[in-house]
């Protein structure tokens, strides 16, 4: 990214977790927050959250590191195990921030593999506005192919992000 670029990032919390997670790792969020401004010039970063009331601490600590939160409200269930399960999928929420948004930013930067930021990812691609897609797996989704010349794994900086 051009340093006079006003560069965005769009952040699936939990796709980012979860990924970082299954690598074997724990990722700093301030840490992730300070790499996005320093190596991707980026001005703001929309982290999408599920809303837990208990996590009122966490929550602020993302705002102290300059995160801009957008919580979804959560679903929990009980899977075959009777344990409780947590869902707060932030898709929509991200996609239509992303819109929202788009007359503000020169570049946006997508923080997930998920394939259900296609039809974002090839919008954002078409007008010249995406920056990276910063894959927290491993594997990323087979729809997001297409795009892997801005595709990079968030494990190449694990030295620098672990918590």
């Amino acid at each position: 990214m051009k340093k006079r670029e006003i560069v965005y990032a769009f952040i699936d919390s939990q796709n980012l977790n979860l990924g970082v997670k299954s690598q074997g790792w724990k990722l700093d969020f301030n840490k992730f927050r300070v790499f996005l401004k320093d190596k991707y010039n980026v001005r703001k970063a929309y982290l999408f959250i599920g809303f837990i009331p208990d996590n009122s601490g966490l929550y602020d600590r993302l705002k102290r590191q300059g995160y801009f939160l957008v919580f979804k409200p959560v679903l929990q269930s009980r899977n075959y195990n009777k344990k409780i399960k947590i869902k707060g999928n932030v898709d929509a929420e991200l996609v239509l921030h992303a819109m929202i948004q788009y007359k503000n930013y020169s570049k946006a930067i997508i923080v997930s593999g998920d394939g259900d930021f296609h039809c974002l990812v090839e919008f954002l691609d078409s007008k010249r506005k995406l920056g990276k897609i910063i894959a927290p797996n491993k594997k990323y989704s087979s729809l997001l192919r297409k795009f892997a010349g801005y595709i990079v794994n968030i494990n190449l900086f694990k030295k620098n992000l672990e918590e």
